[in-house]
């Protein structure tokens, strides 16, 4: 089969997500996701009557990049396994790995830095929250993005993806000049609205084959020339990502399908309400047909101007649906409520006591309601995307080649960092208790400062090598402390001896001697080398 007809035959079992992504980008992001048709014939976008859709999704997506790609610090980390150490390497080595460890960890983020693949991915987890679904090809140039309307996928029993076929559109000007002069067939869509202009259809079909990602490219039917090309199983350029995984599905499901109901309620409110407060809001008068007023005085009547008649033959107009409107404003503030807390909108109790302390445990315990997702992103981005990363660094020469056997990349971003959150809370939690309960003098007495110190930078993510000073260098400073200390010591008792009226040697005959003693014991301690 083509790659044009393999991707028709694939876009049945898509439609039904595609519906559900197009309604829910209908409700947050209306230029998000869209058919085909309506990108060609440019229809105009049906906007929502409320914003609170559009903030949630851009709120989530935020904290899901800076949790996955934190800028201030790595979302890996290199190590030696523990079970080479000792056997293949000398633990002594250990310090000197670490160190150049963190020198490649951070050229690789240079590259990330330097690079639009923040830009790419922060608009493919607007995609997963809102659609669930989204498609990021890793190119040399940089990443590349398809949304859930131009890619179809396959996956076997176990939910690995095996089969991908993309759809862009392409101008002419820029394909080879002998498929563009043969023969088109004449695309239409459901509506029988041609889809050439002057763009054709490249599709692409990737597949797994020997353990090993192959691809091409195909226009009107036809293979274009220098389009093959291929890429190893776990280091392939192709990320098919999700936002929740359904067993014997091919595509996810977004958040925002998760509160679909919640979002067409507030909208339908939000839409009532606006109507409402609108007509509520227009002035009518109205005048008693026997009243000797007439309308046209009454009109052109300026302010404090003073015109004949009866109060009782003119009236305003009113709606008296105040309750009403109170009952769909309670509804909708309800709704609002809701779905922020499930976009993790931080919403601070409104109180003059509120403290900083309540609102980090506020964002923790919001944090805590993405473990799941985190673990999903983890295993379907952060890791294909680190292989590909290693290997397109190590292939240009940027970085030395990493030996999988010894060394193994780790993950420290997405669910890691989230446990390492709770256990700096759980730690700072437990010494504080032992403070407060023993006091602060037994804390000390019962705590290992050293190793206490080593947890808690585990658990902030910083690296501890040179920064934090080892058992050796504290007995070293404190020997040395104790010497400068002895020796101070010495030359204060030499000065007084030296001050001191002579003394008369029948009296004290071991005078000369003492002095003698303290002034010898004075250049010894100076002559010591120094360690």
């Amino acid at each position: 089969m083509t790659a044009r007809s393999r991707y028709d035959h694939l876009s049945t079992y898509r439609s039904q997500f595609l519906d559900i992504a197009v309604q829910c980008s209908e409700l947050t992001l209306p230029y998000l996701i869209q058919r085909d048709e309506n990108r060609v014939t440019h229809q105009t976008l049906r906007q929502p009557w409320q914003s609170v859709g559009a903030k949630a999704v851009v709120t989530l997506a935020a904290k899901l990049m800076l949790s996955l790609l934190p800028p201030q610090t790595t979302f890996f980390k290199l190590q030696v396994r523990d079970d080479k150490l000792g056997t293949e390497l000398p633990a002594q080595v250990r310090s000197e790995l670490d160190l150049s460890f963190a020198k490649m960890e951070r050229m690789v983020m240079d590259s990330i830095a330097a690079s639009s693949d923040r830009v790419t991915v922060h608009q493919a987890l607007k995609h997963l929250v809102v659609g669930g679904n989204a498609l990021i090809f890793m190119s040399k140039d940089g990443l590349k993005h398809y949304p859930l309307n131009r890619f179809v996928v396959e996956r076997d029993g176990n939910g690995q993806v095996i089969e991908i076929v993309t759809k862009e559109l392409i101008s002419k000007k820029l394909l080879p000049q002998e498929l563009v002069s043969s023969k088109i067939p004449n695309q239409v869509n459901s509506n029988g609205v041609s889809l050439n202009g002057d763009d054709l259809e490249v599709y692409t079909h990737v597949r797994l084959d020997n353990n090993r990602w192959i691809w091409h490219q195909e226009v009107n039917d036809k293979k274009l020339p220098g389009s093959e090309s291929k890429a190893p199983k776990d280091a392939s350029p192709w990320l098919v990502l999700r936002f929740n995984s359904c067993d014997g599905e091919n595509y996810g499901r977004g958040r925002v399908e998760e509160f679909l109901g919640d979002m067409k309620s507030l909208n339908a409110l939000c839409q009532a309400l606006t109507e409402g407060s609108a007509a509520a809001a227009k002035v009518v008068f109205v005048v008693s047909p026997s009243s000797t007023t007439k309308p046209q005085t009454l009109a052109q009547a300026g302010n404090g101007a003073i015109v004949q008649g009866r109060p009782e033959d003119i009236g305003v107009v009113q709606v008296g649906k105040t309750a009403d409107f109170s009952t769909a404003a309670n509804m909708i503030a309800t709704l609002e409520r809701r779905i922020s807390e499930a976009f993790l909108v931080l919403s601070v109790r409104q109180s003059e006591r509120t403290t900083a302390e309540e609102v980090r445990l506020t964002q923790l315990e919001l944090e805590q309601q993405l473990g799941g997702l985190f673990s999903l992103l983890t295993v379907e981005f952060l890791i294909p995307y680190l292989n590909r990363k290693l290997l397109v660094l190590q292939r240009s020469g940027e970085l030395p080649r990493i030996p999988k056997e010894i060394v193994r990349p780790t993950i420290v971003a997405g669910i890691n960092a989230l446990g390492r959150g709770q256990d700096r809370e759980a730690l700072t939690t437990f010494m504080a208790m032992i403070a407060q309960t023993l006091g602060p003098d037994n804390l000390m007495r019962y705590i290992n400062p050293d190793e206490a110190i080593k947890r808690l930078a585990a658990a902030q993510g910083i690296d501890v090598l040179n920064l934090v000073k080892s058992m050796d260098q504290q007995q070293q400073e404190q020997q040395r402390a104790m010497q400068q200390q002895s020796q101070m010591l010495l030359t204060k008792q030499a000065g007084q001896m030296l001050q001191a009226p002579i003394a008369d040697p029948s009296k004290n005959p071991n005078a000369e001697e003492m002095l003698g003693n303290v002034v010898g014991g004075l250049t010894d301690q100076e002559e010591q080398p120094p360690q």
